[in-house]
């Protein structure tokens, strides 16, 4: 039984919406480094129970990741409460991603808020 959902364009949004700590793997299966990294993922997977580990096969899956601006894979994405706070492209060796995934557990989704926020207001002015 895999610990992973995969997430299609049908699927994705509730995902994101309902669940408010979301990993997202851009994969393919030709991919070489994406093959490596799926073990490495499962892994993270079966040790944090609590959290929705998704997979996007970027084949199978165009609109998505055109809808994200995948370039290149495995491309990591992280999403808390609706927010990307972390979106990578490469194979994150185990104690990387145990890492990331601690740190992402640790953020103040308040403070990050905030600082978008922040940004748009000065992205708003910058524009004129």
């Amino acid at each position: 039984m895999s610990s992973t959902v995969e997430l299609t364009k049908e699927n994705f949004d509730r995902t994101v919406a309902e669940n408010d700590f979301v990993l997202i793997d851009f994969w393919a299966s030709w991919c070489g480094p994406c093959r490596q990294f799926a073990p490495v993922y499962e892994k993270a997977a079966e040790e944090n129970p609590d959290l929705v580990f998704g997979k996007v096969d970027t084949e199978a899956q165009p609109e998505l990741a055109a809808a994200f601006g995948i370039q290149s894979i495995p491309t990591l994405m992280i999403v808390r409460d609706q927010v990307a706070v972390y979106a990578q492209p490469g194979a994150l060796p185990e104690a990387a991603l145990a890492d990331l995934i601690g740190q992402a557990r640790r953020l103040d989704m308040d403070e990050v808020r905030r600082a978008i926020a922040e940004q748009q207001a000065q992205g708003g002015r910058q524009e004129r």
